[in-house]
């Protein structure tokens, strides 16, 4: 009887380990003024060396801060250098569907590894598991939402070869980056993903957009709702006119 109720709790563990939903990876490119070709801000905030006060992580509105604050989000793990390019590892648990979220903060001098790492993602490649507590978090090529945030790189540079779609998971992926839809739409292509963001024009990318995709792809809502939602949440920050926040933002082909 012992026997029996141990390999009942091992399957259940194993269980509750792996029958979670699938997870969001959400990879951050440090704002850099030095190593990416954007128009300078302050370099106290413009240091990708520095993620705890880097624009895009650390500060206000960045992707680590901004989370911190959201309710439904419980920080459950910091992790520092987790990999290579790496410099912190956030993980979140929501609240309410007990999914993960996964931020990694990316030397900014390292963009060409960061967009290579996220469209290996969306293709379905570099699966990796992460293990916090108790609980085995299905990432990278295995998560179901990834997102790209941070300077255009593809503005700079071409990539040698773009991953091709390596599996029959339905992944969504969001480009919070300059003009992503006319830079990432041949690569996006290849990786079979499908885009639930990106972007037609300049935009700010910091994560008080991230919030209504995550959490509208999280309640299933349609790709058009989680538009609009990130849409006004744009111009709710940057004050620049909803009609012009509609434009800047697309979903889909």
């Amino acid at each position: 009887m012992f026997r029996l109720t141990l390999l009942l709790s091992l399957l259940l563990t194993g269980v509750n380990a792996y029958s979670q939903s699938p997870a969001i990876h959400v990879l951050v490119a440090l704002c850099d003024n030095k190593y990416q070709g954007i128009v300078k801000v302050p370099p106290r905030i413009g240091n990708g060396q520095d993620p705890a006060n880097n624009l895009y992580w650390g500060c206000g509105y960045g992707v680590k801060t901004f989370l911190k604050k959201q309710a439904d989000w419980q920080l459950i793990k910091q992790l520092p250098h987790p990999g290579n390019n790496i410099y912190e590892r956030i993980v979140f648990k929501h609240r309410k569907t007990n999914t993960y979220l996964i931020a990694d903060a990316y030397d900014g001098a390292k963009m060409k590894e960061t967009i290579t790492d996220f469209l290996h993602y969306a293709a379905g490649q570099k699966k990796t598991q992460i293990t916090v507590d108790t609980a085995t978090i299905r990432a990278g090529g295995h998560a179901g939402l990834i997102v790209f945030v941070g300077h255009n790189g593809l503005m700079d540079f071409t990539l040698p070869a773009t991953p091709a779609k390596s599996d029959n998971q339905q992944r969504d992926v969001a480009i919070f980056a300059c003009a992503s839809k006319s830079y990432f739409s041949e690569s996006i292509h290849k990786t079979g993903a499908q885009p639930l963001i990106w972007t037609t024009h300049l935009m700010s990318p910091e994560a008080y957009t991230l919030v209504p995709v995550i959490n509208g792809w999280l309640q299933r809502e349609k790709p058009a709702v989680i538009h609009e939602r990130v849409a006004q949440a744009y111009h709710q920050y940057q004050h620049c006119g909803i009609k012009g926040a509609r434009r800047l933002f697309a979903t889909g082909w």
